[in-house]
């Protein structure tokens, strides 16, 4: 991150721009962070600056205002002048915007801050109650940014030490301002995770585990009294057994390869018939404001022909996932996570030269049953098979296989912040660039977030038993 960050680190407005005066483009990737209870509770935003191509003359340097009305203020180019952002203000100019905004879906943002962005008054322009500024354990600290902390404080800006391994003497320097430790759980010591842990929960800080892939972590963690947990082990096989059952999933199973086969409306009404809850579900959908029918849907005939096969389809689908507690399912990290990768496969498949309806259709079957292993457990082929998926979605899934395989790589990859691997499968998924890719990531979480609500949502609906 350093490497465009030019500006003098004790000067507040900073006005330069990145490495040899080059405007960047501040994207963001989205990891999860659940609560003690398995619920989302927050996201990181992993930043990543892409070089931001001239408009045109003077254009190129003029920001558009942000999103927020109320931070318009440092980002505005006097008449004349040709404004180059400082990284910060770059950053702040993309958090202020509508897309990151929906992709949080009212959570809470937690992003890495450098020393110079904590000098920078733009970053003052981030709302203090929607973020939390990380700091690396690296910083340069002295007295003049414990200074700077100490008003951001004052401000209401909180802060979280990251990737804590050792107790140094800047952990030691920073810990009094911080309110919480985020602790990278690969890498610590596990002789000293058990007396780390007490110390900080005696001192009030709220406790972070980061690297949480695996369910003997998360375990180990919440034993040791963490807060939050961050990482990917509720999409991990392993913990099907552990995942509460929602819906009888077998049902839905059949429900899927009855809808696979242009089933009729008869077809449909008798295989519903069986599953009681389902039909509670379906009659719930009928009547969100996405299908008002001009009265209330009060059949079961009525509930299939307001809401549509394809519909009906794509919520069975995502029902797969849902967690059996009676939860929002816009807090469900496994719901909310397969949800999210298959939009993102349906908008990124449409940018890709004559990719039309059906493609789009095959890249939501991909993304969304790519994580159906976490459901079932056992082989993901069986369960694949069993879904009578087509051989290229298959294939995608299993092998990562045709273009279909190439965009469950790039979001798989957007998934961890892992950008090298992004621009790779961006040059053989020409014209999408890594800025689209993480784009269309956020419209996709946006979308999965808030779909209950939105009269153009497919297929999500928040169900509640």
């Amino acid at each position: 991150m350093t490497s465009n960050e030019v500006d003098d680190p004790n000067r507040g407005g900073a006005t330069s721009g990145g490495t040899d005066g080059v405007p960047v483009k501040a994207c963001f990737a989205r990891q999860p962070i659940l609560d003690r209870d398995g619920m989302l509770c927050g996201f990181e935003l992993k930043l990543h600056c892409v070089p931001e191509a001239p408009a045109g003359e003077g254009a190129a340097h003029a920001p558009a205002r942000p999103a927020d009305a109320n931070a318009n203020t440092a980002e505005a180019p006097q008449p004349g002048a040709a404004v180059v952002l400082s990284l910060t203000q770059s950053v702040v100019r993309a958090l202020l915007n509508s897309g990151v905004r929906g992709a949080l879906a009212g959570h809470p943002g937690y992003l890495d801050v450098s020393r110079e962005m904590l000098f920078d008054d733009a970053l003052e322009l981030v709302p203090a109650e929607r973020f939390m500024f990380e700091i690396q354990p690296d910083i340069e600290v002295d007295d003049a940014l414990i200074a700077r902390i100490v008003v951001l404080h004052a401000r209401r800006y909180r802060f979280v030490l990251d990737a804590v391994v050792i107790p140094n003497d800047t952990f030691a320097r920073l810990l009094p301002y911080a309110e919480g430790v985020k602790i990278d759980f690969p890498q610590i010591s596990r002789a000293l995770l058990p007396k780390l842990a007490t110390v900080l929960k005696s001192a009030g800080k709220l406790l972070i585990a980061a690297g949480i892939d695996i369910q003997t972590d998360f375990e180990t963690a919440l034993n040791l009294g963490f807060d939050k947990f961050q990482g990917y082990f509720f999409a991990r096989a392993h913990t099907a057994t552990l995942r509460r059952v929602s819906a009888p999933r077998h049902a839905l199973l059949n429900l899927l390869q009855l809808l696979a086969g242009d089933p009729t409306v008869a077809q449909l009404e008798a295989e519903l018939k069986l599953n009681p809850v389902l039909v509670m579900h379906l009659m719930k959908l009928a009547n969100s404001s996405g299908l008002a029918v001009g009265h209330k849907v009060t059949t079961l005939r009525e509930a299939i022909n307001a809401t549509g096969t394809n519909r009906i389809a794509r919520w069975t689908q995502l029902l797969l996932y849902a967690d059996g507690r009676k939860v929002a399912l816009e807090d469900d990290p496994l719901l909310q996570l397969a949800a999210t990768r298959a939009r993102f496969m349906e908008l990124a498949v449409l940018r890709l030269p004559e990719a039309g309806r059906d493609e789009a259709d095959a890249a939501f079957l991909t993304g969304v049953f790519s994580f159906v292993d976490a459901v079932f457990g056992g082989s993901l082929e069986n369960t694949l098979n069993v879904l009578t998926l087509s051989k290229p979605i298959q294939a995608a899934i299993l092998h990562r296989e045709g273009v279909l395989g190439l965009l469950l790589s790039a979001v798989d990859a957007l998934e961890r912040g892992a950008w090298t691997e992004i621009e790779a499968a961006c040059v053989r998924l020409a014209p999408l660039t890594v800025s689209e890719v993480a784009e269309l990531g956020l419209a996709a979480a946006a979308w999965a977030g808030v779909a209950d609500r939105s009269a153009e949502a497919k297929g999500l609906e928040r169900i509640e038993d």
